[in-house]
Order: structure tokens, then sequence, then C-alpha cells
């Protein structure tokens, strides 16, 4: 089996996206340059009390950059050792890392693309955004569009940054849409699956990229399917 080497990764910020969700900003110690790709994910590990390792996997949140830094979101679980240990960390405090893996990544040549996302499935989606909108040559003469699913409106994660970039980009459109939305909320209402339709339809060689929990991810795949995409144009990765 190839041995990985681990780095140690120190916490530098941390900011609460909603009663269980939270931002955590790293540094990664020893390195000058933390070099990975917009939608990959770590291995971090943690021993418990009682001594047994436990190692998770998530998806970096942050855009890759010349530096050691990177993000993480997610939420605390129920009786879930590591979600809880990451959520409750201080500033300074340190953690175990492996990484980059993974191969959710955007793939070549870039076509116009619909980024579909749940909850914390956002954070594979942030990271690219943010690097594909960074610099005109990677995004010019395409449409992107992220159609992003909450409860809530305090559910929706980064949502002014992705106001940002939408009012910053005329190829970038935000919808997030919301499943219990108020009666103050003005944007899109339901589930994600409903409103893929509206979006792709009539849109040649387009591309999906999806996340989240298994039972939306198969819902957005029979339904493109049904569209009449091909399997190839819809790539995923399930967060259970």
């Amino acid at each position: 089996m190839p041995v990985f080497q681990t780095h140690t990764a120190r916490l530098v910020r941390s900011v609460p996206l909603s009663e269980p969700t939270k931002h955590l900003e790293f540094e990664k110690e020893g390195v000058l340059r933390f070099g990975f790709v917009a939608g990959q994910w770590l291995s971090l590990k943690q021993a418990r009390p009682d001594g047994e390792e436990l190692t998770r996997a998530y998806s970096i949140a942050s855009p890759p950059a010349d530096d050691n830094h990177f993000a993480l979101c997610l939420n605390r679980v129920q009786d879930g050792f590591m979600s809880n240990f990451l959520c409750e960390m201080k500033e300074g405090d340190e953690i175990s890392c492996q990484g980059p893996f993974g191969d959710f990544i955007l793939r070549p040549p870039l076509r116009d693309t619909i980024f579909i996302a749940t909850g914390t499935g956002i954070a594979p989606f942030r990271s690219m955004l943010h690097w594909l909108l960074a610099d005109p040559s990677r995004h010019q003469g395409r449409s992107f569009f992220l159609l992003f699913g909450s409860r809530t409106e305090k559910d929706i994660y980064y949502h002014q940054e992705f106001l940002q970039l939408a009012d910053e980009h005329a190829n970038f459109d935000y919808l997030p849409t919301l499943s219990r939305g108020g009666p103050e909320w003005k944007g899109l209402r339901g589930y994600v699956q409903e409103h893929v339709p509206g979006i792709v339809q009539g849109r040649a060689e387009m591309i999906a990229y999806i996340c989240g929990l298994d039972k939306m991810i198969k819902a957005n795949r029979d339904l493109l399917k049904g569209l009449g995409w091909d399997r190839k144009s819809i790539r995923y990765e399930k967060y259970d």
C-alpha cells in the first residue's frame, strides 16, 4: 500500500456559518505552499480518548493559492467524534492531515457548467468557483450556474460571497433554493432537482457537477439522464 506523508495543520480561524456548521481555516506547518486542485479533499486524523485513531475525509472549501492555507466547511454530527472535535478546536490547535486526494475536479475542456449542491456539499464548489472566476482566461466564453439547496435562509452557507461573485461576473448565475423558506424569501423554492430542467434545457455540451447526500445526487443523475445526458457529463461526489 502507498505511504502518504502526514502533515500538521494549525487552526488559524474558526467562523460559525449556522448553528451546527463551521468554516475552519488552517495552515499546513512546515510547507511554504500547499498544492492541490480545486475539488480535492483531505484526510484528517485524530485519536479518541480511548486511543483509537479516527480518520475522516473533508473537501477543501478554499481555492488553490500560493501559500500553505486551506479551509474546510463541516457540520457537527450528533455523536460524531471528529466533527465535534473539529468544531470545538480553538485558534492555534493542531490536527494531523494527509492529502490532497480525489478526482472530483474540473475536467478540460471547459464547458458550460451547472454546479448542484446541498448543505456542506457546497465546499468543493466554493473552491472551484473562486479559482475559476479569479482569472478571465479560465472562464471566458463559458457560463456557470450554481444551484444551491438549503432548508432555510440561515442555512445558505457563503451566501454573500456568491452574491458578490455573481454581481462581478456576468457569466455566473447564483441560484439558491429553499425547501422551507419563510414568507420573506424572494428566491427559488423547493428542491434543487425541480429547477435543473429550466437551467439546462436548450444548452448543448453542458456538464454537471453534483455534491451532497446520495438521495439528492441520485435524483439529479436520474433527471439528467432522462433529459438525454451522457453519464460522462455528470460528475458527482457523495457525502454519505
